[in-house]
């Protein structure tokens, strides 16, 4: 079966909450609050102001999303688009489908007149490190930090 990407919307939204959880799941995430998920994944929902939701179904079932950040770079003035989420079921990997996420946000992108698309990933997801450069994508040559609040 084919794999199609489009939009979560409202209708859709309940499908993905699961697929948020097993992303932060995946990602060691110790408090998982679904309401919390509902807020702040649901502003991608119906506007375009926060960025944009997208996921790929098999058939029926939701097998992945993408979720892509309006954002901007203050070094070269302009507006860029951070996947800050990308996440494909375990059972569907290995299928395109992380590739076509990829894809939808080169896409949005380009048409949002963003100069590019940029995401960071774990040092030890080495097969998603696969997947982005087996696409062209640059490593950057940045560290990130944070402090915790």
């Amino acid at each position: 079966m084919s794999i199609e990407i489009k939009r979560i919307t409202e209708e859709t939204f309940a499908e993905v909450e699961p697929l948020l959880a097993a992303y932060q799941r995946f990602y060691e995430v110790d408090d998982i609050d679904h309401e919390r998920n509902r807020e702040f994944f649901g502003r991608f929902v119906g506007s375009d102001h926060s960025g944009w939701l997208y996921g790929a179904w098999d058939g029926e079932r939701l097998v992945g999303f993408g979720c892509f950040y309006r954002h901007k770079s203050s070094l070269t003035a302009t507006r860029t688009v951070l996947m800050n989420d990308l996440y494909v079921v375990e059972d569907a990997r290995g299928r395109g489908i992380g590739r076509s996420l990829i894809e939808t946000g080169l896409e949005l992108t380009r048409e949002s007149g963003a100069s590019c698309l940029e995401w960071s990933t774990a040092p030890d997801n080495h097969t998603a490190q696969a997947l982005y450069d087996s696409i062209g994508a640059e490593k950057s040559s940045w560290l990130e930090y944070e402090l915790k609040a």
